[in-house]
Parts: structure tokens; C-alpha cells; sequence
């Protein structure tokens, strides 16, 4: 869990900050990918976030626009 989110064990153990009341981990590919992206060098790191906010950008985009012509 420390190696998934860049933390010691100590600061996972002693967390100051807010703890959810649940934590549901149903895609285990998921954290999977998470975890081998963290192990990239920071350019290709960079990279792989870059190309998922562009995605992220596109279909906020899309949901606007189609929202707003569905009011046309």
C-alpha cells in the first residue's frame, strides 16, 4: 500500500489527514496500472496523465455540448 501511494509506512500508519469511511477497491487491474505508471520515469509519467486529462477534457467537452444543443 505505501509502494501504490508514494508513502512511507509510517505515514500510513500515523495519517493526520481525512480517512474516508469506506474505501472500495473493485478493480484490482486498476491499481494494477496505477502502480506501474507510478514506476515510470517522471517525463513518461507526465506523459501518460497528460493524454488521460485530454480524454477527460474530451468528454467534459462533449457532455456540454450535447447537453446544451438537447435545449435547442
Amino acid at each position: 500500500m505505501a509502494q501504490l501511494f508514494n508513502m512511507t509506512t509510517d505515514q500510513i500508519l500515523n495519517y493526520d489527514g481525512n480517512i474516508p469511511k469506506e474505501v472500495i477497491m473493485e478493480d484490482k487491474t486498476v491499481v494494477e496500472q496505477m502502480r506501474l505508471i507510478q514506476e515510470l520515469d517522471e517525463e513518461d509519467k507526465q506523459t501518460v496523465f497528460r493524454i488521460i486529462d485530454k480524454i477527460l477534457t474530451n468528454k467534459k467537452f462533449k457532455d456540454f455540448f450535447n447537453k446544451n444543443i438537447a435545449t435547442l
